[in-house]
């Protein structure tokens, strides 16, 4: 079968060294465009090692793009980790379609971020999905899905580069192996059910100090590695990423300081404590939350928010 990967970065060169190492044919990459002053994709850089030719269009809109992918008579493309959008006109063209790998269990969180929300929601399970894209936004048909348990302390990192990340790449060979033995579904997603978000930005990582500190900790670790959640400290801000729930509850006011040791700072919300363990201060690189107190004078009874 002739496949054509379309993806980027680490996640798309794991999908396609996977696909090489079993020894499918791989006819073309597709990858976005170079970008001045970033790292050249490493998708783009295996699959020239290999040998592959690589297309980097700026848009999948163009009918002289849709004859380039025709060009290559595939039979199936593998979408891995895709954030420009392809149309109809270009998905159709392989023999058996495309399929893409998406990081939830559709429809719920259709979106780009769909990994941090759940953890942000204090959602206990995820998973993924591969389907069959369609002109909608991650609204196709299902092929097949995986679950993933969202331990209580995981972050947006732990999470994919732990569990969806190589789960990911299994199921994408496992759907490309339903595909060519034709027992490949194509279960419709029910329209009326299931979620949309967009992209998790910096202004929705702002804490709320007088929220549950279940909840403000929910944000810290969905928001791990990015966008990175944060406060403010004597009017700069303050991005906090490692971190831990206290359930000790105290009388201090929202935001405030409770406690300062080798562990971190101890700050109060509602109905218990969070742990700031490792944060970025503004225009600085990320240190130890203890190494932040110090140089920054921080004491007890200190303000965050």
């Amino acid at each position: 079968m002739r496949i054509i990967v379309n993806g980027q970065q680490a996640f798309g060169q794991a999908v396609l060294e996977a696909l090489l190492k079993r020894g499918e044919t791989v006819v073309g990459v597709y990858c976005g465009p170079d970008k001045e002053g970033r790292p050249v994709d490493p998708l783009k850089v295996y699959a020239q090692q290999e040998g592959l030719p690589v297309f980097q269009p700026a848009s999948f809109k163009k009918a002289e793009v849709w004859e380039q992918i025709r060009s290559l008579k595939p039979d199936l493309c593998v979408m891995a980790y895709v954030t420009l959008f392809v149309p109809e006109q270009a998905l159709t063209i392989p023999t058996h379609g495309t399929i893409q790998y998406h990081p939830s269990l559709l429809p719920d969180h259709k979106g780009p971020s769909s990994i941090n929300w759940p953890i942000i929601f204090g959602k206990k399970k995820t998973g993924l999905s591969i389907f069959w894209p369609d002109n909608g936004l991650d609204t196709g048909p299902i092929l097949l899905q995986k679950e993933v348990e969202i331990g209580p302390d995981d972050t947006l990192g732990s999470l994919y580069f732990e569990h969806l990340y190589p789960l990911g790449v299994a199921a994408m060979l496992e759907a490309v192996d339903l595909v060519k033995a034709g027992k490949a579904a194509k279960q419709p997603q029910d329209p009326n059910v299931g979620s949309y978000e967009g992209w998790c930005r910096a202004a929705d990582a702002q804490i709320n100090w007088t929220q549950p500190a279940q909840q403000v900790y929910n944000l810290i670790r969905g928001t791990n590695p990015q966008p990175g959640a944060w406060t403010h400290y004597q009017g700069k801000k303050l991005q906090i990423f490692d971190s831990a729930l206290i359930s000790d509850t105290s009388s201090a006011k929202s935001g405030s300081v409770v406690a300062i040791d080798e562990a971190g700072i101890c700050v109060a919300a509602q109905a218990g404590q969070v742990l700031l363990k490792r944060v970025r201060p503004e225009g600085d690189k990320k240190i130890a939350a203890s190494e932040f107190a110090t140089k920054s004078g921080l004491s007890i009874g200190d303000q965050l928010g």
